[in-house]
């Protein structure tokens, strides 16, 4: 059902000693949607991210994945991180590790897949990414652009229900961007459910089917992205758009 919430976020917060991350959010990701979370530094974007999988864990509210309470402590949060595939600023590859021998290490580790299944999978999806001719190479012999189109289709054999990515072209050279960013738009145009924090307004614009905007830890504004940039009701979201357009 292409209208399933996946997501469901309630009064979410945050703090980090005195200062408040996150204010009081509620947000919804559908089955399908493509939510970009765009706003200035400091606005709680990554933040609010990395608690939809437990990697920062909220102060206070509730966040639902799938239909389960995942910060009731009584949930095995791991099996749902499972289903929650996240691609950082940073690349996160093991250096001593050939680039396959990263790819296939979870799948046969936690989802118990043979060598040859694992193998196989990671293969079909190099292949789609257009670096199949690297899987032998180790992360140190790629270029930045390399390692992130690897960390997306790393996290893709896990078969995630859900793609987190957290600013996934801030760490890369201008003309790295671009490569990355069509990967993530051919992840989008197979359906996959993805949330972005992203400061790239041309993806967010062409790619999003929602975007989100934040600003001093609450959702100021949320709209399709034809309405959010051309017709903005906030004089925040005004002043971000003067800015970065």
């Amino acid at each position: 059902m292409i209208d399933e919430v996946l997501i469901k976020v309630e009064n979410l917060s945050k703090s980090f000693g005195s200062i408040k991350a996150l204010d009081g959010v509620d947000a919804e990701i559908r089955k399908g949607d493509v939510a970009v979370i765009i706003g200035p530094s400091g606005s709680g974007k990554s933040t609010f991210l990395r608690c939809l999988n437990l990697l920062e864990l909220p102060t206070g509210g509730k966040i639902f994945f799938e239909g389960t309470d995942i910060t009731d402590p009584r949930v095995d949060i791991n099996k749902h991180r499972q289903k929650m595939g996240m691609v950082f600023q940073q690349f996160n590859l093991f250096p001593h590790m050939t680039v396959l021998d990263n790819m296939i290490l979870s799948p046969v580790k936690v989802l118990k897949q043979s060598r040859e299944q694992a193998v196989r999978k990671a293969v079909e999806l190099l292949e789609r990414v257009g670096l199949a001719d690297r899987m032998n190479a180790y992360p140190s012999q790629l270029s930045g652009g390399q390692k992130q189109r690897i960390a997306i289709v790393r996290a893709l054999c896990m078969e995630p229900d859900v793609m987190l990515f957290d600013e996934p072209t801030s760490a890369l050279d201008p003309e790295m961007v671009g490569e990355v960013l069509d990967v993530m738009r051919q992840l989008a145009g197979s359906g996959m459910t993805m949330v972005v924090v992203t400061h790239e307004m041309g993806f967010a614009r062409e790619v999003g089917t929602r975007i989100i905007f934040m600003d001093e830890g609450k959702i100021v504004e949320e709209n399709s992205p034809s309405e959010l940039f051309s017709n903005p009701s906030s004089d925040r979201l005004k002043a971000f758009l003067a800015k970065v357009l």
